[in-house]
């Protein structure tokens, strides 16, 4: 297979886009960059070797793949009209979330006319130990009914939590999302206020779903202050499996069941009770090393898997259709969640103080060195 060409569409988050090609191997290769001409992005198409284009007509017809990493009209910008000009030219464009159900639609048109594939990266969903998530929750699925499902994101994050939700349950629909609960009328910290998270009950893909949000957002740094990505926990009789952090580690939580004798007393241990003979937990995926690692190469390689499933987009016309209904699904789940939540409390917290690892782990050390002496005299 030749490598096909890419320009990538933005500077600021499109530098992840641009370390996978990089990282591609031969696969794809940077062709151009497309930007409003600022100095950031000028040094940065003078040190990939490419050109700068400042105008989306002057983007070379031959360009395979364009990678729209700009900001859609869900966000205030003009992303999708320039996925949707590019697409009429016959360029095939995988285009950055969160986009609008409406922007989507108009856009499978313009691919529809201009005969390209049309993607939307929700990013997440092919992070390693997301995807490890998904592959055991598939195992799962295959054996056992799903009993359900409990999820926290921030609000920044929910669209691409909606994406991981249905692939976990298999499918989006049905969906449904109910009210927000109501919070206790007290304090809740140091500050009082009803706290972070907004709790909801939902149904994804016909499995029940707990869902807490933290509806913040800082208007000036919207990339910072989150409390978390993602943390998801789904349930099944034979235990429970859990993505403690989109960056890892995965967990596998065998249903704890122990066999009664005659008297009624639970057995734990001897003939009858080798279910028991296995871990409590288990590490099925382990967690990334450092936020250093989960940006140079976690987020990289989930573009690239991206790019490569456009790829068998633009070779089976057939496999087009299916991704487009399932990134309208994704879409229109989130535009219910987000009409039940409503806008984002805006907050304005300082820069968090980091808490040493040293100081945690000296902790667990005294806590587990101590725990046989019983109180102190």
């Amino acid at each position: 297979m030749r490598p096909l060409r890419v320009v990538v569409a933005g500077t600021a988050f499109g530098r992840v886009y641009l370390d996978a090609v990089r990282a591609s191997r031969g696969a794809f290769v940077l062709t151009g960059i497309l930007a409003r001409g600022g100095e950031f992005s000028r040094e940065t198409a003078a040190r990939e070797g490419v050109p700068l284009f400042t105008d989306p007509a002057r983007v070379p017809g031959d360009t395979d793949i364009a990678c729209v990493v700009v900001r859609s009209g869900a966000t205030g910008g003009p992303g999708s009209e320039l996925a949707g000009a590019l697409l009429r030219r016959g360029i095939h464009v995988l285009q950055e979330h969160p986009v609008h159900a409406e922007e989507i639609a108009a856009n499978l048109r313009a691919a529809r006319e201009g005969e390209a594939a049309y993607a939307v990266n929700t990013l997440y969903p092919d992070i390693g130990p997301v995807r490890a998530f998904l592959a055991a929750a598939e195992v799962l699925r295959a054996r056992q009914p799903l009993r359900f499902l409990d999820a926290a994101c921030n609000s920044q994050v929910a669209y691409p939590l909606i994406d991981i939700l249905g692939r976990a349950a298999g499918t989006l629909r049905p969906w449904a999302y109910g009210p927000p609960g109501e919070t206790p009328d007290q304090p809740t910290g140091p500050g009082g206020g009803e706290g972070p998270f907004r709790s909801l009950h939902a149904v994804v893909g016909g499995v029940p779903v707990t869902l807490r949000v933290q509806n913040e957002v800082h208007p000036d740094d919207p990339d910072n202050h989150s409390h978390l990505l993602h943390r998801i926990a789904l349930g099944c009789d034979g235990g429970v499996l859990t993505l403690a952090d989109t960056h890892g580690p995965v967990l596998w939580n065998p249903r704890l069941h122990a066999p009664r004798d005659a008297t009624g007393r639970l057995v734990t241990a001897g003939p009858g009770t080798e279910r028991l003979a296995v871990p409590a937990t288990s590490v099925l995926y382990g967690a990334s090393s450092t936020y250093h690692d989960v940006f140079a190469t976690l987020w990289p390689e989930a573009v690239l898997a991206a790019l490569h499933r456009l790829r068998g987009d633009i070779a089976d016309r057939a496999r087009r259709a299916t991704a487009g209904q399932w990134a309208l699904s994704v879409s229109r789940s989130w535009a219910d969640l987000t009409a039940r939540l409503g806008m984002p409390a805006l907050i304005g917290p300082p820069e968090p103080e980091p808490v040493p690892w040293s100081a945690l782990t000296d902790a667990v050390a005294g806590a587990v060195t101590g725990a046989g002496r019983g109180p102190a005299c």
